[in-house]
């Protein structure tokens, strides 16, 4: 989890090095005196001009600064928080995901499928730590048994065509701690320091010429014949304009979008808020896999990921919210013990202590099973040079260079 700026990219501590970073344009030049208090910095009156502002410096924001800035176009990144990657990309299970599970053919299964390949090839190219560790799907039952073969052919018709049909023998071959009748093995699943990944695309973004205002929140957006207007606000206003605005906002984005003149309503999707709770354990689970139950209707059930340094912890869980909230309730671990213990019937009593929690952007009600993610271009909305991004859930961290890419065909790169 971050609870404050990031740090550490190599050398480099992010929360301090912006002036040195960015002295290379005039913009950046008024942006970093801004955000650093220089007297008779007052941007109200000043409209700089910019190809492209990103509303949002989460792992999406991030991946499409890189990209966009990369390809040439002036960036500049615009954060409410006081660093990158604060909210839902910091408070997730870091996991690489194969791309199981999405429906065939939608963005979210082309982009997952696209998007892991890329971030493994990412990762390697820059030292990024993760690990291809692999997940089973475990049947505990005869009736989930039934199931395996369904999942692995929905698995193939997405692209996924590594996944491993194991006996409850093989299985336990791998992970002898396990219970399970049956399960699937999917090798190509995988984790990864998801804050190091944010640093390595924020240096990327940076490098290319991009800059980053934090503590500066969206307050208005106007399309013009020539692009945008947009207003920030914080300690130090500015106004800018652009020819193409990306609202990469996650929890934020139908807000965003609502605050953009110009911007047809009806398209904007209704934000509903989706917790997921996580719990870690107080023993060190004896597994090296990810353990995954076999989905039960309205989600993936209460599965065991695992982080860098090996320790297990579990969910997430759903809990519908109508506001922001990331305590955890450590009641609701009383949920949790039954169903690991299908799957690891040795789960010492107590051993689930509170860790933390997400919240996924859902852009459907409860009472509808699944979403895809919902990518606008002026095609689809009629604003020119605007590209919305809304419900980013999971599998947004390993889709994002994808993501990224879908953005610059977007934009014309």
């Amino acid at each position: 989890m971050i609870n404050s700026p990031l740090t550490g990219h190599g050398s480099c501590d992010y929360s301090r090095c912006d002036k040195h970073l960015l002295e290379r344009t005039s913009l950046r030049k008024t942006i970093i005196a801004a955000r650093c208090g220089a007297e008779g910095a007052d941007l109200k009156d000043k409209m700089d001009r910019v190809d492209c502002v990103i509303v949002g410096a989460g792992v999406i924001g991030l991946a499409v600064a890189r990209r966009l800035a990369q390809a040439g176009r002036e960036v500049v990144v615009i954060e409410e928080a006081e660093g990158i990657g604060t909210v839902t990309s910091s408070r997730n299970s870091e996991v690489i995901h194969a791309g199981i599970y999405y429906r065939a053919g939608s963005l979210m299964a082309r982009m997952c499928v696209s998007g892991k390949r890329a971030l493994y090839r990412y990762c390697a190219e820059h030292g990024i730590p993760h690990r291809n560790c692999g997940k089973l799907i475990v049947a505990t039952s005869p009736a989930e048994t039934a199931k395996l073969e369904a999942i692995r052919a929905h698995a193939e018709a997405n692209g996924v065509d590594d996944m491993q049909l194991l006996s409850g023998e093989k299985a336990r071959a791998l992970e002898p701690a396990l219970n399970c009748d049956a399960a699937l093995l999917s090798p190509s699943t995988g984790i990864i320091d998801s804050h190091a990944y944010m640093l390595a695309l924020r240096g990327d973004a940076e490098e290319a010429g991009a800059a980053f205002a934090f503590h500066t929140p969206l307050l208005h957006a106007r399309a013009t014949a020539g692009g945008f207007e947009i207003e920030a606000g914080g300690a130090a206003p500015m106004a800018l304009g652009c020819d193409l605005l990306v609202n990469a906002a996650g929890l934020g984005a139908c807000a965003v979008a609502r605050g953009i003149d110009g911007m047809p309503l009806d398209l904007i999707p209704t934000a509903y808020l989706a917790k997921g709770n996580y719990f870690s354990c107080s023993a060190r689970a004896p597994f090296s896999r990810l353990i995954y139950p076999v989905p039960e209707p309205g989600g993936l059930g209460v599965h065991l990921t695992l982080d860098m340094a090996g320790q297990a912890r579990f969910g997430p869980d759903v809990e519908w919210i109508d506001h922001v909230d990331y305590a955890v309730d450590p009641a609701r671990a009383e949920r949790f013990y039954p169903a690991i213990r299908k799957y690891w019937p040795t789960l010492p009593d107590g051993a689930l202590m509170p860790s933390y929690s997400g919240i996924r952007p859902k852009i459907v009600p409860p009472a509808v099973a699944t979403q895809d993610f919902l990518i606008q271009g002026p095609h689809d909305h009629g604003v020119a040079g605007l590209i919305n991004l809304f419900g980013i859930e999971s599998p947004g961290l390993t889709s994002s260079l994808a993501i990224a890419g879908h953005v610059g065909e977007l934009a014309g790169l």
